[in-house]
């Protein structure tokens, strides 16, 4: 009797308790739809439950070990309403349904006018999604995807569909399929972003007038992907070691009129890759020890370079596809530093070289008919190919850039200058002295 009361009280306990773990995402959704409008939210240092909707305004903060668990059937947090703020929290658990007519996210904002800030997501198909949402906030959103074995299987770190003027900024992304995914989105702001270990680290189409700033894309497949879109401000952004065979540090394709300045483009396989792009402005960047510093297709015109530093590259510049005459490789008498590799005088010193940096190259064929050539830029069989084909005169101008900045080498320059003149000094004297010799002072031959 003693047992079956017994077994009677553990039951009844198991019952009373079961619910109790439902009912924390009842009640977390239950207390959200409880608050009044602009109501603050403090959650505790547990786990809770979702998947919840925020439809009303209201800001929801956590603390260090905060976290919101989906189920994994859809968006762990879904934000239908204007003016939210969501802080401190954790988020994972989000659906991975790749089938799904429903692009599903860690946090989805399908509103205008909110605030993510200092959120950790990890286990969602997407991070942040933006769909149809204008004037938000991201910030300070640390997302892990599962690495780059696994991105035919996993979305991008933040993605923003239809959405514009917002502001995304100090976000880390790490391993996703795309770092930022932008698709008809215009005027968003992107601020000190640090992408590592994705597909590529921004990945751009159809979206306007969008500005990039102090960006950090390094070891992805491809740095940037800017397609079919203009009026572009990319600006002291760092393309770092985005290093496989056909990789690149930023590929424009068919976008025009942007302005790319200041940026870094080191190490990557190509620091450059520009298709069919048109009006596009390159200054005062630094393309440094990359294998192919720029690739210029034919199909692009009206490029202009001016004030670059290139220098280091296997290769500074090709021209692939055909010529690159509709390009500029300087403006208003400026061109760019081409490092050691185009020694160059300036005896005036106005910072200007002396004479065109002309670059011939017969390596344009190779590349375009055999793609796996990228893999052997540094081979020593590259070097006496280039030998052999410019003995043959089967080589072609790449580019010419008619005013080469020597600053950078100026004081070489002046030294150069120095010696020259000596010598020059030298050998007038020792002829003078030998018409002396030969002559005698009274000019009669001795």
């Amino acid at each position: 009797m003693k047992k079956l009361m017994l077994l009677s009280f553990i039951f009844s306990l198991f019952l009373v308790m079961k619910p109790e773990k439902n009912m924390a995402a009842e009640n977390l959704q239950a207390i959200i739809d409880s608050m009044k409008e602009g109501a603050v939210l403090k959650l505790e240092n547990k786990t809770y439950e979702g998947n919840i909707v925020i439809n009303k305004p209201l800001t929801m903060t956590g603390k260090a070990k905060t976290v919101i668990k989906g189920d994994g059937t859809g968006n762990v947090i879904s934000v239908k309403a204007p003016h939210v703020k969501l802080s401190q929290l954790t988020v994972s658990g989000g659906s991975m349904d790749r089938n799904s007519s429903e692009e599903y996210a860690a946090i989805k904002i399908y509103t205008d006018h909110n605030v993510v800030e200092h959120v950790t997501i990890r286990h969602s198909f997407h991070g942040v999604y933006l769909s149809k949402a204008h004037d938000n906030t991201i910030r300070y959103a640390d997302i892990k995807g599962m690495g780059k074995g696994e991105i035919a299987a996993q979305g991008n770190g933040i993605h923003v569909f239809y959405a514009n003027d917002n502001l995304l900024e100090h976000n880390t992304v790490d391993g996703t399929r795309d770092g930022m995914f932008f698709d008809y989105a215009n005027r968003n702001k992107s601020y000190d972003n640090n992408i590592t270990h994705t597909r590529y680290g921004l990945h751009y189409m159809y979206s306007d007038e969008n500005i990039f700033k102090r960006n950090v894309f390094t070891m992805n497949t491809g740095g940037a992907a800017v397609m079919n879109s203009n009026h572009l401000k990319l600006e002291d952004n760092q393309f770092i070691i985005n290093y496989e065979n056909q990789s690149f540090g930023l590929l424009l394709l068919q976008a025009n009129d942007n302005d790319i300045r200041n940026n870094t483009f080191y190490m990557n396989q190509r620091g450059l890759y520009i298709d069919q792009a048109t009006r596009n402005t390159f200054k005062s960047n630094r393309i440094i020890q990359n294998q192919i510093g720029i690739e210029l297709w034919a199909s692009s015109n009206e490029q202009t370079f001016t004030l670059n530093r290139i220098s280091e590259n296997t290769i500074p510049a090709v021209t692939l596809g055909g010529n690159s005459e509709h390009n500029a490789w300087s403006k208003n008498g400026k061109g760019n530093d081409w490092g050691a590799a185009f020694p160059l005088t300036d005896f005036n010193q106005d910072g200007i070289g002396d004479f065109p940096v002309i670059y011939h190259s017969s390596l344009h064929q190779l590349i375009e008919d055999q793609e796996l050539t990228n893999l052997f830029l540094k081979s020593p069989a590259i070097s006496i190919y280039e030998k052999i084909n410019a003995t043959l005169k089967d080589d072609e101008v790449m580019f010419q850039d008619s005013h080469p900045l020597a600053a950078a080498k100026a004081q070489h320059s002046w030294i150069l200058y120095l010696v020259i003149a000596g010598a020059a000094a030298l050998i007038f004297r020792k002829g003078r002295h030998r018409l002396c010799i030969i002559f005698g002072r009274n000019g009669r031959k001795i």
